[in-house]
């Protein structure tokens, strides 16, 4: 597990630096103003997760009708995900993305339970700021993993696993790691583990362009969930475009799927 351990704070440290780099020379994201719209409050703010303190963006419209943690990726920072919400805020969905341990302005470690803790403080900072409103849980890419995985220490009114996968070692060959390394892969962040006590709604949104994490795996976490999870397959969407380059066609149902008291339904 030590050998675990290290490989694993080496390989995300590297990856997602690797990746953020990349990006950003290539202008690939759509990023969203940083100015608040008309009546949308934006809060950059501090989260403590000890031994870390991460940093957080909120952003939340008037008249919210639910409150949306958002655990992103492994090639992102908050700045990313400003489209995103703004996004939400126009369908009326307050939400809050944090930077994991050792990612952007965070500071600390990049280790799996450091990153469920984080998401565990996240959604409580979220809480404080937001009381009055259903509070649920997105998780996207490596986020879903980190999502599934706090659910049982959080007390959120509906998840929702965007682009992910059905355990990390499923994720890590997915991306490439050859079978015979399997071994290396930490076994952590198995969906059919940590969603096995899970009774809250489960949303589960996956591009069909997804060529990183098949539909076959969203498919196969639809059936872990049973009845309790629903499946929306978005057409023509690739795995990092629905923040890259967010669109309603994607975000728009998760926005009215929050908004229609679904939990409530369901709960």
């Amino acid at each position: 597990m030590r050998t675990h351990r290290l490989l694993f704070r080496l390989a995300l440290t590297i990856v997602s630096r690797v990746l953020i780099v990349r990006d950003n020379l290539l202008d690939a994201f759509a990023r969203g103003p940083h100015a608040a719209e008309h009546g949308v409050r934006v809060m950059r703010l501090v989260i403590d997760s000890a031994p870390s303190v991460l940093d957080a963006v909120y952003v939340e419209p008037e008249n919210a009708t639910a409150a949306l943690l958002l655990c992103h990726g492994i090639g992102e920072t908050v700045e990313h995900w400003m489209g995103v919400q703004q996004i939400l805020a126009r369908s009326g969905v307050a939400s809050l993305v944090f930077d994991y341990s050792g990612y952007g302005k965070s500071t600390g470690a990049i280790h799996w339970e450091q990153l469920e803790r984080d998401a565990v403080a996240a959604f409580g900072a979220m809480r404080n700021l937001a009381p009055q409103l259903p509070a649920s849980v997105l998780g996207f890419s490596l986020g879903s993993g980190v999502a599934a995985a706090a659910m049982g220490r959080i007390p959120a009114d509906s998840l929702i696993l965007c682009e992910a996968f059905t355990s990390f070692r499923a994720a890590a060959q997915a991306a490439g790691v050859p079978k015979a390394l399997a071994p290396l892969v930490p076994p952590i962040w198995d969906a059919e583990e940590s969603l096995r006590g899970c009774t809250v709604p489960v949303l589960i949104v996956h591009g069909e362009r997804d060529r990183l994490f098949p539909v076959a795996m969203a498919r196969e976490l639809e059936a872990i969930c049973g009845e309790r999870a629903e499946l929306v397959l978005v057409p023509g969407m690739a795995h990092n475009q629905p923040f890259r380059r967010p669109e309603i066609c994607y975000w728009g149902p998760i926005a009215r799927w929050l908004g229609s008291g679904h939990s409530a339904q369901h709960g």
